[in-house]
């Protein structure tokens, strides 16, 4: 990174860039670079300013890489943002396509204390989960869940809690459709998820989601593990809490006292998300982050990107790192899907980020999307799993989902996260039980405002005291302290219990 004078003036990122970006709001008149070029106007903090003349129909590059085009003649010390930028779009391809090495872990002496499991995963948390089939019994999830967290008594065994996973969904689904795969693919992760010590699935009795079929068929007849029932079966609403209650307690005594020992950093999997992005997420947060997530690879650990429309535009970036054609393919794949799916529903994958990330200085979404990817570091691509698919390769993976960040991360831990790194500028406020949430800031004015949600500062990036390495090193850190039990800013707060989203695709009749 080379800075233009000074940490507080303009950031210079790439030699190639035509446009800098503001450390700092920038009053019109000061000077932003060595030759006394004057600042044209206000410019915000995390927004970009133009270095040098580009004319319309020019490429306009952040990174060093195109963000998009000037839709006018843009000066030196212009404003470069939406006004003044329009948005290309870019076709990958597979042509001239060479496999990337598989990166290999190389430090196998770190680890950290979980909750081992009889499937052999490893839990960073060790909550008890009543899941609910359809939102039908979603009231009497919450009502067990709740009493049982009134009670002592699962403490005192070394339990954190009842977790209850509900959603609005599971009825009046087409049971061939993509929407009630993801649905079932999403509960039978969460039923199988390490950071449960076992779960409690209950269901109506009449909805299209039957808990019987699901158990069946996504292979859940772990009985140590899992119990289930459908509300009218029990007798009604009252009836059905006791029993779940009665499940509960029964199973908590059969596992015993829990304690956590020590495990290798192979069985983490840590969920790569952003939200609230701004101008800095690309500079300070997303980079460091990816830094992490490279030392947790190089111990054996595993890690998932995520947020396919988010991705868009920097895919290549991607396909350049998979270790074969057929994972490179994967990931066209998605690109494609989402092309046509948003295209049916009357809307375009190229389109600007939304209203926050605008205003903090993000334009086009090549531009956010290029930001995005540095969350995945450096290491070979070695799978891309569909949403919710289990993790089956360890390492770097990309797992296809939405850029909402709910249902995005509700498919992240389904597929196997047991810890979650979430990136913000804006401020994003949120937990995601059973996993905890390790909150990334991005500059240092909103970590100072909203310091009792954030973990780490990454603005000392952008403020001169600190590098991407030595950040990512301390995210890194921090990864493995909140693994071994320290508790994270989200779950102080009591964040969790309302982020289970997930994915609903297609018709509801």
């Amino acid at each position: 990174m080379n800075l233009i004078n000074s940490p507080s003036i303009i950031i210079h990122l790439n030699s190639r860039d035509n446009v800098g970006v503001a450390s700092n709001a920038v009053p019109e008149g000061i000077p932003i670079d060595k030759n006394g070029t004057l600042a044209r106007e206000n410019i915000d903090a995390g927004h970009k300013v133009a270095l040098k003349p580009i004319k319309q129909g020019e490429a306009v590059f952040k990174y060093g890489q195109l963000i998009g085009l000037a839709a006018r003649d843009i000066q030196p010390g212009e404003h470069a943002h939406t006004h003044n930028l329009t948005m290309i779009e870019l076709d990958s391809s597979l042509e001239d396509f060479k496999a990337h090495p598989r990166t290999s872990p190389a430090i196998h002496d770190r680890t950290f204390q979980g909750f081992q499991r009889s499937d052999g995963g490893v839990g960073t948390r060790n909550y008890i989960g009543i899941l609910s089939t359809v939102n039908c019994s979603a009231t009497v999830a919450k009502a067990a869940a709740d009493e049982l967290n009134r009670s002592s008594e699962l403490g005192r065994m070394g339990f954190d809690g009842v977790v209850a996973i509900t959603h609005g969904s599971g009825c009046a689904m087409n049971t061939d459709s993509e929407g009630f795969e993801f649905l079932e693919r999403v509960i039978a992760g969460y039923a199988q998820h390490p950071n449960f010590a076992f779960v409690l699935i209950i269901g109506l009795g009449c909805e299209t989601n039957q808990v019987k079929t699901l158990v069946k068929k996504k292979g859940l007849e772990d009985s140590a593990r899992l119990a289930y029932f459908n509300i009218q079966d029990a007798g009604g609403t009252r009836s059905s809490i006791k029993t779940a209650c009665s499940h509960i307690l029964k199973m908590a005594a059969q596992h015993g006292q829990q304690e956590r020992t020590p495990a290798s950093l192979e069985h983490l999997v840590v969920a790569l998300q952003c939200g609230g992005s701004d101008g800095y997420s690309g500079i300070t947060a997303n980079p460091a982050l990816g830094h992490a997530a490279d030392l947790i690879v190089q111990h054996g650990g595993s890690v998932i990107l995520a947020e396919t429309p988010e991705i868009y535009g920097a895919e290549n970036l991607l396909i350049d790192r998979a270790i074969n054609e057929n994972v490179a393919q994967k990931l066209l794949d998605r690109i494609s899907w989402w092309k046509h799916y948003t295209e049916i529903n009357g809307a375009e994958l190229n389109n600007n980020p939304s209203p926050g990330n605008k205003a903090g200085g993000l334009s086009t979404i090549l531009e956010k999307s290029l930001g995005a990817v540095a969350k995945g570091g450096t290491s070979s691509l070695n799978d891309v799993l569909l949403y919710a698919e289990k993790i089956s390769t360890r390492g770097f993976n990309f797992m296809d989902s939405p850029g909402y960040d709910p249902i995005s991360v509700t498919g992240q831990i389904a597929s196997g996260s047991n810890v979650v790194c979430f990136t913000t500028g804006r401020g994003s406020v949120s937990g995601f039980k059973p996993a905890p949430c390790l909150k990334l800031a991005t500059n240092t004015a909103m970590y100072e405002k909203m310091h009792e949600d954030m973990d780490i500062n990454c603005g000392v990036i952008v403020d001169g005291t600190g590098s991407v390495e030595s950040v990512g090193e301390q995210i890194f850190e921090r990864i493995i302290a909140i693994a071994s039990g320290d508790m994270s800013a989200s779950e102080s707060l009591g964040y969790g219990n309302n982020e289970f989203v997930p994915w609903l695709v297609g018709a509801v009749t």
